[in-house]
């Protein structure tokens, strides 16, 4: 519980308060090191359990999830900021074609692997049951978020979070990798990046 409170907690609100926003990425990566680490040091993990999964990805449900990412972030961009409503796509799409095909290996892959993989896995037990575990998994994923210290960054992960687990669950890493890589891809292209990484990343 102690560990858990320290990765899950106490390093993301200090990452918020005192990391740089350049060293996001050398932070993700050091971070996911240490939780594949500690996924071998906990045991009982069969890590060909990764790659399987893929038989169970449902077409039409994920089509279904893209199309409501799409609609929220389109909704609220337009409510909050409409000038930014496809301002990447229309200023710079190859820039997005890049980040559209690196963006489910270097970011959404190693948060799956810590936030879903290692979460259930070596802390689920902390929790009385999947429903309880489900939830506080939504909770860290939308506090690990908090260096964008933004409200609809914190209710976009914690939704988002909520899907990932449940589909996790249910389907395996490779379904809850495909649904947070094409929730990230569509929150770029419609704009949403600006709440996530802000302007000067995106300019």
């Amino acid at each position: 519980a102690v560990e858990f409170a320290a990765l899950f907690i106490a390093i993301p609100v200090a990452i918020a308060l005192f990391l740089p926003p350049t060293m996001l990425f050398p932070a993700l990566f050091a971070f996911s090191v240490l939780g594949l680490f500690l996924l071998w040091r906990t045991g009982g993990f069969d890590f060909r359990d990764l790659i399987r999964g893929w038989g169970r990805f449902d077409g039409r449900l994920f089509l279904a999830f893209a199309g409501l990412t799409f609609a929220a972030s389109v909704a609220v961009l337009y409510a909050t900021r409409p000038e930014s409503l496809f301002s990447f796509l229309r200023s710079n799409p190859r820039f997005l074609l890049v980040i559209w095909l690196l963006y489910p290996l270097l970011s959404a892959l190693p948060q799956e692997l810590i936030f879903r993989v290692l979460f259930f896995h070596r802390y689920g037990r902390l929790f009385t049951g999947p429903r309880q575990a489900v939830l506080a998994n939504a909770a860290i994923f939308s506090l690990a978020h908090l260096m964008y210290w933004n409200w609809i960054v914190a209710v976009f992960t914690f939704a988002g979070g909520l899907a990932f687990a449940i589909g996790y669950l249910r389907r395996g890493l490779p379904w809850a990798w495909a649904l947070h890589a094409i929730a990230g891809n569509i929150l770029f292209a419609v704009g949403m990046g600006i709440y996530f990484y802000g302007s000067y990343i995106l300019s």
